[in-house]
């Protein structure tokens, strides 16, 4: 019963150990939290006319136009904005992404930071080994896939989501 009782408390301490471990591991969980709740990108346009601030989750926090981006062409001024846009949340996505890979990539054996530019990438169309923050030339985006009669794969307006079998 003496070997039974030694190996009880073998496994028990062993279960301490990995616990004490995980609490380590999570105990930085609090410090990741306020770091992307503190983080911001600000990009400005190559013609310096826009400049955009972006926090946690790509949120919009800042917007500043120069006196010159009203000589613009409105079309051309809107495409600017939405471009820096794009730039100043994909920079964030990408900057809070190296905030969970530090706090936990090692652990989980992911590198969110690199599916978070691949993500981008075939959003945006631009090359996934450049971070989207950078200029970066637009690429032609793919053509959208028409859905084909009785194709209703990824169209919910038709019924419910649910089927009965």
């Amino acid at each position: 019963m003496s070997a039974q009782m030694d190996e009880l408390i073998a496994q028990f301490q062993n279960f301490q150990s990995k616990v004490r471990q995980a609490e380590a591991r999570f105990a930085g969980v609090g410090d990741m939290q306020e770091r992307i709740a503190r983080l911001t990108t600000t990009v400005t346009s190559p013609d310096g006319t826009v400049t955009v601030t972006a926090g946690a989750g790509g949120t919009i926090t800042d917007l500043r136009l120069t006196a010159g981006a009203t000589r613009v062409e409105a079309g051309q001024l809107a495409a600017t904005i939405m471009d820096t846009i794009r730039r100043a949340a994909a920079g964030a996505a990408q900057q809070q992404a190296g905030i969970v890979d530090e706090a936990f990539g090692d652990a989980f054996g992911v590198d969110v930071s690199a599916q978070v530019r691949e993500a981008q990438a075939e959003a945006f169309g631009t090359a996934a080994a450049e971070p989207a923050s950078e200029a970066q030339p637009r690429q032609p985006s793919r053509p959208v896939r028409r859905p084909v009669a009785g194709d209703d794969d990824d169209d919910f307006d038709q019924g419910p989501i649910l089927r009965r079998s």
